[in-house]
């Protein structure tokens, strides 16, 4: 199965490096369920964790981590794995706010998936309402 055509949550993010190198990341169920593993909490914890600004940050460069080889991994890309040391390479050069913002970013679309509203169906052609009589004076 190609992962690269299966529809679901996916929450992707972009870091610009000072050389012009771009760092792509991306989140789905799977990179998630890593995370989880590697970090040992739940993405939810990490994410209320987040949201009272206690993220640390060696829980963000998991999460980078994460996010860079799952990207690698969709694109089909060879060359050499995703390592941990890439990750905190990444955040040395762009920073922890950069880093933090742009995976958190990345991490709310896959937890926010689902949750929009339906757009309306459009109602079955109703037939027309009925002419209106004048009332006779």
């Amino acid at each position: 199965m190609d992962c690269r055509h299966v529809s679901g949550p996916r929450g992707e993010g972009r870091l610009v490096l000072a050389d012009g190198a771009v760092v792509e990341i991306l989140f789905t169920n799977r990179a998630l369920a890593e995370a989880e593993t590697l970090i040992g909490k739940s993405v939810l914890r990490l994410a209320d964790t987040a949201r009272s600004n206690d993220l640390g940050m060696g829980d963000v460069a998991k999460l980078l981590y994460v996010g860079m080889a799952a990207s690698q991994r969709d694109s089909g890309v060879g060359g050499l794995r995703i390592a941990m040391k890439d990750a905190w390479d990444v955040l040395d050069k762009v920073g922890f706010q950069r880093v933090a913002i742009v995976v958190m970013e990345a991490l709310a679309v896959v937890l926010s998936y689902g949750t929009e509203e339906p757009a309306p169906e459009a109602a079955p052609d109703a037939p027309p309402d009925p002419p209106q009589r004048r009332a006779k004076n």
